[in-house]
């Protein structure tokens, strides 16, 4: 399972003294037991992969903001971060692999306009889950229908 990959690990960033990979780990596992006690449930690996990517999506934004105010340290070590959450998660789509598996969801619904925007969305985000972010799926599909 996902989680005791990450324990293991966090158990080599500790002795290797990847202090990076260390609190990168650490937040992970943090979030994934805050969902666990919050709902009281065991979480699955297709959950603790959605909370990976959410903290990766958290740090790429954060990356913009960053590089706005010059700040190279931190832009570094963010980097490293969503190098290091990209080892969890499934290989990422291009934005063609994107556009031709939208482009089936639309023939298959019957898209024609922004209105069925949100039916596209949610099949794309079932289809794709944690391969692609919603953001590039947005603009995959404002494309196609607009």
């Amino acid at each position: 399972m996902l989680k005791e990959k990450l324990l293991e690990d966090l158990k080599t960033a500790m002795k290797e003294k990847d202090e990076i990979k260390k609190n990168t780990v650490q937040m992970v596992r943090a979030a994934i037991l805050q969902v666990e006690k919050d709902k009281g449930i065991t979480l699955e690996d297709d959950k603790v992969l959605e909370i990976i990517a959410k903290e990766s999506k958290k740090r790429k934004d954060s990356l913009v903001d960053y590089q706005k105010s010059g700040r190279e340290d931190l832009i570094k070590q963010v980097e490293q971060e969503i190098e290091i959450l990209a080892i969890y998660l499934p290989k990422q789509l291009t934005k063609e692999e994107i556009t031709n598996i939208v482009k089936q969801i639309i023939q298959k619904t019957g898209a024609t306009s922004m209105k069925d925007m949100g039916t596209i969305m949610k099949e794309a985000k079932q289809t794709m889950g944690t391969s692609a972010d919603g953001k590039t799926i947005n603009e995959v599909v404002k494309e196609l229908l607009g």
